[in-house]
């Protein structure tokens, strides 16, 4: 069997990345590097060629999925004619949805790792890489009143208490009611 080209390396790393971030989101930072691999359609043993540890690939998912969030916070902007209030309502609406709740792998990693970051003791560069993703979130939510703060932690409350109660009428209107309280002054 003849080696990898660097080009394909370079791929195959990449798409164990989108594939980690978006399994991470899903499913959480514990999900095995075998399962994982595997779900980037790669051998197991390719694993240690790309990366120094599972901590050094938490890292970089943690990067990508933030990454991901900062591109759907610029295509808002966009579709906000460039106003920033417009770009934040569309946010908050997408954020506060059926979709994004049933759909943690492509959704939010603020409240989809929110848990592992807060339990997983060997993810230092992760935790970093969160923390600034979280804050540059909440900066990007903030209004002339406030520092966005309050805004996203009402965001993140409401997704994690409708994914948790996702099978009962619950859920629904916990969404309804985080999107009223923070569209109402709009």
């Amino acid at each position: 069997m003849g080696r990898v080209s660097q080009a394909q390396a370079r791929e195959n790393r990449e798409r164990v990345v989108r594939t980690a971030s978006r399994l991470f989101r899903e499913q959480g930072t514990h999900i095995s590097v075998a399962d994982l691999m595997k779900a980037s359609g790669l051998t197991h043993g390719g694993f240690y060629k790309q990366f120094a540890s599972k901590d050094a690939l938490i890292d970089e998912a943690t990067a990508h999925a933030f990454g991901e969030l900062a591109q759907r916070r610029a295509a808002a902007l966009e579709q906000g004619t460039g106003q920033r209030a417009a770009a934040q309502r569309a946010l908050i609406d997408a954020y506060l949805s059926v979709e994004h709740r049933d759909n943690p792998a492509e959704g939010c990693p603020t409240a989809a790792l929110a848990h592992d970051m807060a339990r997983e003791p060997g993810a230092d560069g992760a935790r970093r890489v969160y923390t600034e993703g979280v804050g540059d979130f909440a900066e990007w939510l903030a209004t002339e009143d406030e520092d966005g703060i309050a805004r996203l932690c009402t965001m993140l409350g409401a997704l994690v208490l409708a994914r948790a109660t996702k099978d009962s009428p619950l859920s629904e209107k916990i969404l309804a009611a985080a999107r009223a309280a923070l569209t109402e002054a709009d």
